[in-house]
């Protein structure tokens, strides 16, 4: 018999704006360091771009020692890295960056979301590696909406980036096993995950209100879970949830700035090998 996952808080979503691009953030915050594997999510939007704006402000810059994962809900994303990477990805579609042994990259507006404006929204998750895998080569996988599954009742749509669900497997292959979705729900419309026991669980609510374990988590609520093995998820109006699991990363977390190791030294190593130009 499955037992549920117990609701232990629900974090908060914090506003930090970074220029004119709305900005909520609810991992790290004042309690919660990390969440297991997950160590951060920004949340940029709901907005709407003018014409003839400056785009996004995320300019050349380098990372090491973790992955991120970028969903982009609404608008457009252009991505370009020292490793030779570049797309631009639209609403629905996801890029999945590993940055490994370390890399420089760029997250900006294309041209011509800059001259005609428009919706944007984006979510931003950053997931651990661990040591094993903290220098393995960056690697880069840009998905658009049409190239992800979606596992629809009518009233939950699935959206599967990573991992398998109901017989389908996601696009990204993540090194560490890591399952990845949204889901797009409707008033009355219900899911449920079990076999979670033992896994890192990532619970966001960015759009509406769901009951969750029979506790109710409003938008941009981040939700902590308990031991078990059981989620069940009850959307109350329209709403939309990024779901995601991983196994645990037992290991001591020195995060600086753009990059996560496992050491203080590893931390300085990495500043010395940005500045040294080995990041391309």
């Amino acid at each position: 018999m499955y037992v549920s996952k117990p609701v232990l808080t629900l974090h908060d979503a914090y506003r930090d704006d970074i220029g004119d691009l709305v900005t909520r953030r609810p991992l790290p915050n004042a309690r919660l360091g990390h969440l297991g594997a997950f160590l951060f999510l920004n949340h940029h939007g709901p907005q709407v771009y003018a014409p003839h704006n400056r785009g996004l402000p995320f300019g050349p810059h380098p990372h090491r020692g973790f992955e991120t994962v970028t969903f982009i809900l609404e608008g457009e994303l252009a991505h370009r890295d020292s490793a030779g990477h570049e797309s631009i990805i639209r609403a629905g579609g996801v890029q999945w960056m590993t940055a490994g042994s370390g890399l420089v990259h760029a997250e900006i507006s294309p041209d011509a979301f800059k001259e005609s404006g428009g919706p944007l929204e984006i979510l931003q998750l950053w997931v651990n590696l661990p040591a094993r895998l903290k220098m393995t080569p960056p690697r880069y996988t840009g998905v658009q909406a049409d190239d992800i599954p979606v596992i629809d009742d009518g009233k939950c749509a699935l959206h599967l980036v990573s991992g398998d669900w109901q017989g389908q497997s996601g696009p990204v292959e993540s090194l560490t096993g890591v399952v990845m979705s949204w889901l797009e729900m409707k008033p009355g419309g219900r899911i449920r995950f079990d076999s979670l026991a033992g896994r890192d669980v990532f619970f966001y609510v960015a759009r509406g209100d769901v009951a969750v374990n029979g506790v109710d988590a409003p938008r941009w609520k981040l939700v902590e879970f308990g031991e078990g093995d059981l989620i069940d998820i009850e959307a109350t109006n329209n709403a939309l949830v990024l779901f995601g699991h991983a196994a645990p990363i037992n290991e001591p977390i020195v995060a600086h700035g753009p990059f996560v190791m496992n050491t203080r030294e590893e931390i300085m190593q990495a500043y010395a090998d940005y500045q040294a130009g080995k990041f391309g």
